[in-house]
């Protein structure tokens, strides 16, 4: 006799995303696996006493979404902090920052996350002078959306000034003044003396968590800085307070621990993984770090700058790669990309060790036949468009160049394996989904079918999860979201509710309880 489900969701349009346009009414999950799918009465038969039904109402049924890029405990920051992203002008975000001033104690650090000055009409970093309007006596920072580039006041500078590099320090006028605009090793220092203590960030993870449920996340690959975030998610799992599954790219920094300890890519157990030993090589272009081959649209001497050299990149591949980590390395401009391709190539057999780019937005047409020839994993964030528009950032730093950025089309078609994530800008998977199927150049569009796929069984690949996770079929594992209204069908995919969410086949989200 076959056993009860425990969980049956009916009277819904279930897509597999295994096969195209393959659909059920049904389906069941038991001892938090997908068991069967079909036609609503046939599974329904396998309801018992203790079975939860619920009843769909004709709503959508899709694997759950993974986003192979983000920063948990930075959408906790946000949540937790002053939220700059809903700032339209210098004055909101400074306004939001005095808000957030009046909560914390006297002297205590100030800290805004998520502010873009492209959509402003001010277009303008927040300066010194304006932060130092918000608290002339405790440090404030507001942390740019990008978080390669940040905005502090003079507490800021006074106090860790002597400790961040001047080429990451801009200034202005005859005597060379710190405008309180910082990039990437500087904002490092921040990073370092505001790190959350456990205690806190447990805070952040919990935050973070509810909200990546609620926008149908299942599971996150997740950019861990800091030494923190790690220990608190393995403290979740164990006491059953974790909801979704992470998988942990650990930065360069921790790769001797990581050897030291024996932990390897995809080692771990419950929710937690250990993936990829994460670098960078070059910055934004926001802050105009992101390394291209020729100069900037709006600042013709510059071409960006290295975070980190090809030789130190080269070394860190070639190390990792030996001791069997996956890598992941940042690269936005063109010369970046095409100096990881290359440390890539070097090692034994990228495409079974599954490195990957993250954001890969500038890639030559040699470049995109480099991934497919290699098997190197485009990691991509469609909600990058935002800025591809014809009055946008792109068109400000790359003029025409704008139109050759995030060439999702041009990847799949090569045959790259194509993984989305949200770097946080915001965390919302169906908001990628809707930009990446309505690209700027048409001709980069994907489908919807191709859009989810690359937010489910493509990041699903990248993590080394494709015959466990990211489609709905028999004996994977039961990650699933519940949407209000089909994607294939929505005027706007980004505005459709998620009904529910569900994790190893728990209920993790549900809009109506």
């Amino acid at each position: 006799m076959t056993a009860a489900a425990d969980l049956v969701l009916t009277n819904a349009e279930v897509h597999t995303l295994e096969s195209t346009d393959e659909t059920h009414e049904a389906v069941a999950i038991r001892d938090g696996r997908i068991v069967r799918m079909g036609r609503a009465y046939d599974i329904e038969l396998l309801a018992g006493v203790e079975t939860r039904v619920v009843d769909c109402g004709g709503k959508v049924v899709l694997p759950g979404f993974i986003d192979a890029h983000t920063h948990l405990p930075m959408v906790g920051r946000s949540l937790v902090h002053a939220d700059l992203s809903e700032a339209d002008s210098v004055t909101d975000a400074l306004d939001a920052l005095r808000e957030r001033a009046t909560d914390v104690d006297d002297g205590d650090w100030v800290l805004g996350f998520g502010y873009d000055e492209s959509t402003w009409d001010e277009t303008r970093y927040l300066t010194r002078d304006d932060l130092d309007a918000v608290s002339d006596s405790a440090p404030v920072v507001a942390f740019r959306e990008d978080m390669h580039t940040a905005g502090v006041n003079s507490v800021v500078l006074d106090r860790f000034g002597d400790e961040m590099s001047d080429d990451c320090i801009q200034t202005s006028g005859t005597d060379d003044r710190p405008t309180g605009v910082i990039v990437e090793e500087a904002i490092d220092v921040l990073w370092d003396v505001t790190e959350p203590d456990r205690e806190e960030m447990a805070e952040l993870v919990r935050a973070a968590q509810d909200y990546a449920t609620a926008h149908g996340v299942t599971g996150v690959h997740d950019m861990v800085r800091g030494s923190r975030a790690p220990e608190v998610y393995r403290d979740l799992d164990l006491a059953g307070g974790l909801d979704l599954r992470v998988r942990i790219n650990y930065w360069s920094d921790h790769l001797d621990a990581l050897r030291e300890v024996g932990l390897r890519s995809n080692h771990g157990g419950g929710l937690v993984t250990t993936g990829a030993i994460k670098t960078f090589t070059d910055g934004s272009f926001g802050g105009r770090t992101a390394k291209l081959s020729t100069p900037y649209t709006d600042a013709p001497e510059e071409t960006g700058q290295w975070v980190v050299e090809p030789d130190e990149i080269h070394d860190l591949v070639a190390d990792a790669a030996a001791a069997g980590y996956q890598l992941s390395a940042h690269a936005i401009g063109d010369l970046a990309i095409d100096t990881v391709l290359d440390a890539y190539e070097a090692t034994d057999d990228p495409r079974a060790a599954r490195h990957r780019v993250e954001h890969v937005e500038l890639a030559s047409d040699e470049a995109i036949e480099r991934f497919a020839d290699l098997g190197v994993v485009a990691s991509v964030q469609p909600n990058f468009l935002k800025w591809a528009d014809e009055d946008g950032l792109y068109a400000d730093r790359l003029g025409e160049r704008r139109l050759q950025t995030n060439r999702y089309r041009d990847l799949l078609d090569a045959g790259v394996d194509l993984a989305f994530g949200s770097d946080c800008m915001p965390l919302d998977p169906l908001l990628g989904v809707d930009l990446a199927t309505n690209h700027p150049d048409p001709e980069q569009s994907l489908t919807v079918t191709e859009a989810l796929r690359a937010y489910t069984s493509g990041s699903a690949y990248a993590g080394f999860d494709e015959n466990r996770l990211g489609t709905v079929t028999p004996w994977k594992e039961a990650d699933v979201v519940v949407l209000d209204e089909s994607p294939w069908e929505a005027e706007s995919i980004r505005d459709i509710d998620v009904a529910m969410t569900i994790v190893a086949g728990q209920v993790v989200f549900e809009r109506d309880a």
